[in-house]
């Protein structure tokens, strides 16, 4: 394994007609992007996959669990892969379904080559700038989890404007004392500047903001 493939892009297509599966493998093939094929959702879910950047290719009726199905349970998972609908009997309801969950598009077969590989290229763009903005999540979080309590309350006091003084003065210790907490703050977070400690405040999690206090 070369240390680039785990970023290489792989398109799921996940479809009852092996025929189409084919044909929407050999496109994306064909432009360089990985695909693998499912025919049903239930073996898309059973199915071990690579963590890879990529999207999901989805007719929208299907035996068993439907397209849409799969959407909503991805999403309750906490699994935000952009996901391109295909569908052979789409409504204008169905449609708005699946694009207010947050779709990519929602395309009517026999669809174009190129707006396929445009939903596609769409998706895979939206998915890596979702492990993006994962990753900084995560780091912050992660340093988050190095800090005192009481450099969480100065953390959090910071973020919202207070003044050393002020800081001193609502938790009732010395200013000197909060100068202290504050650079051991920024040190833990990785922050340059008091913006940039805002903005690590601003990407951690609700539950983390809401807790330190």
């Amino acid at each position: 394994m070369t240390v680039a493939e785990p970023e290489r892009p792989l398109v799921l297509v996940v479809d009852d007609d092996a025929a189409v599966r084919s044909s929407i493998e050999e496109l994306m093939l064909s432009v360089g992007i990985d695909a693998t094929g499912f025919g049903s959702t239930r073996e898309l879910l059973d199915a071990e996959l690579p963590e890879r950047p990529g999207c999901l290719v989805l007719d929208v009726r299907m035996p068993g669990s439907s397209g849409l199905d799969l959407q909503q349970q991805l999403a309750t998972s906490g699994n935000a892969k952009p996901i391109v609908f295909l569908t052979g009997h789409g409504d204008i309801p169905m449609s708005v379904q699946a694009m207010k969950a947050g779709a990519v598009d929602f395309l009517t077969k026999p669809v174009r080559d190129q707006s396929l590989l445009d939903a596609v290229t769409l998706g895979i763009e939206r998915d890596i700038a979702q492990r993006a903005d994962a990753r900084l999540v995560k780091s912050h979080v992660d340093r988050h989890a190095t800090l005192t309590a009481r450099e969480r309350q100065v953390l959090r006091l910071v973020a919202s404007g207070r003044l050393n003084k002020q800081i001193a003065y609502e938790l009732g210790i010395t200013e000197v004392t909060v100068k202290l907490h504050r650079s051991s703050v920024m040190k833990k977070m990785g922050a340059l500047s008091v913006g940039e400690l805002i903005r690590a405040w601003d990407v951690l999690p609700a539950h983390l903001r809401e807790t330190a206090t």
